[in-house]
């Protein structure tokens, strides 16, 4: 075994003994590849529920499960880019992972793609693409700026 494989090993059995029962079950489902427990463990992270908070793994674990196609997570990556919350700051980003929420019908995301057209924010600014995605998201129940 190379090293870097022996480290993540070691890595996963700390993380394993260190955290609760619940929670390690978890994050062997997270691990394996599951895009609803990688949420479940970034969403832990991004609230400090039965883990430490810590926005860079609650990034990184909502990175993994929105690349495996998890809407939700895709919609909690954006505003993570967004914000500058555990990644850096990069509003491009945001609005690719807004995308990908909103092209799935997310009303959250849509609403913060129209906003990033409407101010032109990782995007140039366009008021008929605002409006397209401000239509769309019409259904949502609150408003909250991406910022």
């Amino acid at each position: 075994m190379s090293p870097a494989p022996a480290i993540r090993l070691l890595a996963l059995l700390l993380a394993l003994f260190a955290l609760p029962g619940c929670t390690r079950d978890l994050l062997e489902a997270a691990d394996a590849g599951d895009a609803r427990a990688q949420y479940e463990l970034g969403s832990a992270y991004a609230a400090g529920d039965r883990v430490p908070l810590n926005l860079v793994e609650a990034a990184r674990w909502f990175g993994k499960a929105a690349g495996n196609g998890h809407i939700e997570a895709q919609f909690y990556l954006g505003l993570a880019y967004s914000r500058g919350e555990g990644v850096p700051e990069d509003h491009a980003e945001a609005v690719r992972w807004y995308r990908r929420a909103a092209e799935q019908g997310h009303t959250d995301a849509q609403f913060n793609l129209a906003y990033a057209y409407a101010h032109g924010r990782g995007v140039p600014k366009d008021a008929n693409a605002a409006k397209k995605w401000l239509r769309k998201s019409e259904g949502r129940k609150g408003i909250e700026d991406p910022d």
